[in-house]
């Protein structure tokens, strides 16, 4: 009967291991969006539109959250899947890469023939800083920057502005440079170096770090970075050659409890996506895969997104359906088992039976010419028979028999009619 049981529960899995291989259910993923009105809001935004075409069953949520800082807290607590991460900034401990989104570099933008030639240089001078939605935290590596250095952080007053409100401060020199945190690309860097080109009639330059890679060592989140000639402006070129500094990068970070199929899936659909995004937002252009060869990674990468690029380009849906296959041919092979033994322990119990049935008909028909000392043996054998079939009937539980309670009944009720009119027929004599 348990058997039985087992082997039923089982199939009932495999139907369902079936019903969700045939038809597998939508999946819903929350994720943070960066600071409102963001360029990475819109990428995050843009994103969840194309996922929506390109993967219908995989529904990605924005979630909305204060600051790149609740961003991470968000995922630290568990209330969203995936969260957008700037890596100068604390990290969750729970969370693992699954791809870097735009890397923004450290510019300190210098008008023409600025004194200032190092970090050191800052001290007692006006910086200012582009508003918007990342300005505090933009500020906050300024200050890391300057600590290195030695500066305090109350030594170099700063203020925040937007491009015109910059142009105008460097032009009535209110200010001695321009702090700005930006992609090689249009952004925040970019339009600080038109600012500061527009308000001099020059061209501006770009205030090399040599200490980068020092800096790096005490500060992980803040990564070394060459910036190529042009970078921030063709012609004339800024910068005019090459120039050590310094780099954040955007992140989208998964949970590290999060199935590697489905880090597996997000990662593809945001690689395979990047050509849609594109055309939504031209940063989509600088989204690319991290780097698994980072020995010291402040977020290291989520093992499902490794394997997805180790392995080359298996879809998530590709993936599952090949958990559940294998699955299915295990439940198939595991209830076909259990059906087997089943099977053989009826029929067991079916020979035993029918060895118990002829046994009965054997005394009924050593009956028919015994003597009143056989008849006693033969009543013997009788109450002996049916008690080991009744203990045996005991011991396997209540399952009912292949032959059937009534053919047993019939065997023994023709045994003891045999012996009782064999009995019957001697007391005549």
């Amino acid at each position: 009967m348990i058997l039985r049981a087992a082997a039923g529960v089982l199939a009932l899995a495999g139907l369902a291991a079936a019903a969700v291989y045939a038809g597998l259910t939508h999946a819903e993923l929350r994720v943070t969006t960066g600071p409102p009105g963001s360029a990475i809001q819109r990428l995050v935004s843009a994103f969840a539109q194309a996922n929506a075409r390109l993967h219908p069953r995989v529904r990605v949520v924005p979630v909305e959250e204060a600051g790149l800082q609740a961003s991470a807290t968000a995922l630290e607590e568990g209330r969203v899947d995936l969260a957008v991460i700037r890596s100068d900034l604390p990290p969750p401990p729970n969370g693992m890469t699954v791809a870097i989104l735009r890397r923004d570099v450290v510019a300190l933008v210098l008008p023409p023939h600025s004194p200032v030639t190092a970090l050191g240089h800052l001290a007692g001078r006006r910086v200012a800083i582009p508003a918007g939605p990342v300005q505090a935290d933009d500020a906050r590596i300024l200050d890391a920057l300057l600590a290195y250095v030695g500066v305090p952080a109350d030594r170099v007053e700063r203020i925040f502005a937007e491009p015109d409100a910059l142009a105008a401060a460097v032009r009535e020199q209110r200010v001695a440079a321009v702090f700005a945190v930006g992609p090689v690309g249009p952004g925040a860097a970019v339009e600080a170096v038109a600012a500061v080109a527009r308000a001099t009639r020059g061209t501006p330059t770009l205030l090399a770090l040599s200490e980068a890679e020092a800096i790096h060592r005490r500060h992980p989140g803040l990564e070394p970075i060459e910036v190529p000639v042009g970078a921030f402006r063709g012609r004339p070129a800024v910068p005019a050659e090459s120039v050590d500094s310094l780099a954040v990068t955007y992140r989208l970070v998964a949970a590290r409890a999060m199935l590697d199929i489905v880090a597996a899936a997000v990662a593809r659909s945001v690689f395979t996506a990047r050509t849609l995004l594109t055309a939504s937002t031209p940063f989509a252009g600088q989204i690319e895969a991290p780097d698994l060869d980072d020995r010291n990674p402040l977020l290291p990468v989520h093992p499902g997104v490794a394997t997805y690029l180790t392995n080359g380009d298996q879809s998530f849906f590709d993936t599952s359906q090949n958990y559940l296959y294998l699955g299915g041919i295990v439940l198939s092979l595991v209830g076909s088992g259990l059906a087997l033994a089943v099977s053989h322990g009826h029929r067991r119990r079916a020979a035993r039976e029918r060895i118990l049935v002829r046994q009965l008909i054997a005394i009924a028909d050593a009956a028919d010419t015994a003597d009143a000392p056989a008849l006693d043996g033969l009543a013997r054998d009788l109450r002996g028979l049916v008690g080991a079939a009744l203990a045996k009937e005991a011991r396997a539980g209540s399952g009912s028999p292949l032959l059937g309670q009534a053919i047993l009944g019939q065997a023994i009720d023709h045994a003891r009619a045999a012996i009782r009119e064999r009995r019957e027929a001697l007391g005549r004599l």
